[in-house]
């Protein structure tokens, strides 16, 4: 027992990275989003079929595509944070930069699924769903533009002499608040029918 011994135990089994600021802001954005989603199950609830046409408008493909460079992009950030952790800064870099190119793509695919539906023009009767559709992605992505910005953040932090572990914890916390929020997006609008 480490207690009986003087030990005193150096391990981080128990502790929650990141800053506790970042998780009040993340645990936060949780909560506004879980009304948003609830307000979007009511709406449909009182015009299935039309949130249903709308959704089916909607390519799952390219939703599939988005989740799993989303998910990728956690994997890298996750991957620099543990690298951070080692004190392997360059790695650390190299998997931060990893991770922000993937939302960068991301993005990229987003913009062009946008311009599809918008130059498509949305069929009439369908215009509740895409409300949704265009409110909750749109406030996604300027989730992942925040998110790119705090990752550019925790580059420069790396570029440091002696770089803050704690630093990048905090950016990877973020980061992957995004990512969650992105899983739960998708799930509602491009596959529960």
């Amino acid at each position: 027992m480490a207690a009986d011994s003087g030990v005193v135990p150096t391990g981080r089994a128990g502790r929650v990275p990141g800053e506790g600021s970042m998780w009040f802001f993340v645990l936060g954005d949780f909560w506004i989003f879980s009304c948003y989603f609830a307000c979007y199950v009511h709406d449909r609830a009182q015009s299935p079929e039309s949130y249903l046409a709308g959704q089916q408008l909607l390519s799952q493909g390219t939703g599939v595509l988005n989740t799993i460079i989303l998910l990728t992009s956690s994997l890298f950030v996750a991957l620099g944070v543990q690298a951070a952790r080692a004190s392997d800064i360059d790695v650390a870099r190299r998997f931060v930069t990893l991770g922000g190119a993937c939302g960068i793509l991301f993005m990229l695919i987003k913009a062009w699924e946008w311009s599809t539906k918008i130059i498509a023009g949305f069929p009439a009767g369908t215009e509740d769903f895409f409300l949704y559709y265009f409110m909750f992605t749109g406030l996604h992505v300027l989730h992942v533009c925040l998110g790119l910005l705090i990752l550019v953040l925790v580059w420069r932090e790396l570029r440091k002499d002696r770089p803050r572990p704690m630093f990048v914890e905090t950016g990877g916390t973020y980061w992957h608040m995004v990512d969650a929020l992105w899983i739960a997006i998708f799930a509602l609008l491009y596959l529960v029918r």
